[in-house]
């Protein structure tokens, strides 16, 4: 085993899965990795139980020294190895790891109450600010994000949404100045971070008031980027986050036809959210129109599933129903 590459190993652990578990693992991977791997898969023609064996240990091996550091880090990790695996095999399970892990950083930010870290990055550059918080979970984020004084909370959103890649030196000379224990692990690679996405979750769980101001001014300053964050902000799954009253009002300003295709690319759930909340007739008329319309353009499911998301998103702003994102939403006055 000693001899074979680590895509023919991946190979090998795929094949070993079965098709049903490497079929979610491919989900998971690039399109290039997957033909790699795929094609290697197919020039496998026989494997002995007894390198199936090997590279099964190695893989639980290395997904154990995974699961140690993200508890308490590589010293955690190694001393925990040493006493599974004796030290000359822990040590190459932990140089295995290192070299291609990407250790994620302020790993002891994301353990530290959200209100501390306030007090100690509040007054930071809204770039240090937004570095740190990419990294968060959004609630937490959301948290620290919704704290800020309302003419910091644009930029600083701003510059999460418009965060590509930051240099591991830039990472580091932050951590440190956090008490970063880690910092020697981050990997050399230049770290993908923040991006629409990352602020599309924070601003998904910040009070209404916070997310208004950011989008506004955000409107103003940069309007590409406010519409494409704001097209992201409410997916029509996020149906099941509106109670009873709220589905119904918003049926009411929505098109049979236009439901009946948003509905064919949506899930169970939110099938039943909807149609518990249509008369009888009116749920069974929608479920014979989905039956007899036959196959739907995913383009068009996801353009009905739009127009019923800005139905939501207008009948929201002018306060007709209210969206349950936590925060100061969920103050009753």
């Amino acid at each position: 085993m000693e001899n074979m590459s680590g895509v023919q190993k991946a190979a090998v652990l795929l094949i070993s899965l079965g098709p049903e578990k490497s079929a979610t693992i491919f989900k998971h991977l690039k399109e290039d990795e997957i033909e790699e791997l795929t094609l290697e898969i197919a020039n496998t023609r026989s494997i002995s139980p007894q390198v199936k064996e090997e590279v099964m240990e190695e893989f639980y091996q290395i997904c154990l020294a995974q699961q140690y550091i993200a508890e308490g880090g590589i010293g955690y990790a190694r001393e925990l190895l040493e006493k599974a695996l004796g030290n000359d095999q822990a040590q190459t399970v932990i140089s295995k790891l290192t070299a291609s892990l990407q250790v994620r950083p302020f790993e002891f930010v994301r353990k530290t109450e959200a209100s501390q870290v306030f007090n100690f990055i509040q007054d930071e550059h809204p770039q240090t600010i937004a570095l740190i918080l990419s990294y968060l979970i959004p609630a937490q984020a959301a948290m620290i994000l919704g704290s800020l004084p309302p003419e910091k909370q644009a930029d600083v959103a701003k510059r999460i949404a418009t965060m590509d890649r930051t240099s591991p030196d830039v990472i580091r000379e932050v951590e440190n100045v956090l008490e970063r224990k880690l910092a020697s692990l981050v990997n050399q690679d230049y770290a993908i971070i923040g991006g629409v996405d990352a602020v599309v979750e924070i601003l998904n769980a910040v009070d209404r008031a916070t997310e208004k101001h950011i989008m506004e001014t955000m409107e103003i300053d940069e309007p590409e980027l406010a519409d494409e964050i704001r097209k992201k902000m409410f997916v029509f799954e996020d149906i099941l986050l509106l109670d009873d009253r709220a589905i119904q009002r918003v049926l009411r300003d929505v098109d049979n036809n236009d439901l009946a295709i948003a509905l064919k690319g949506s899930n169970e759930e939110v099938q039943n959210a909807i149609f518990n909340n249509l008369s009888k007739r009116l749920a069974a008329m929608i479920k014979e129109d989905m039956e007899f319309m036959g196959p739907v353009r995913m383009k068009d499911v996801e353009e009905a599933q739009q127009k019923i998301v800005g139905i939501i998103r207008k009948l929201e702003d002018s306060g007709e129903i209210v969206i349950s994102r936590g925060g100061g939403d969920e103050i009753i006055v």
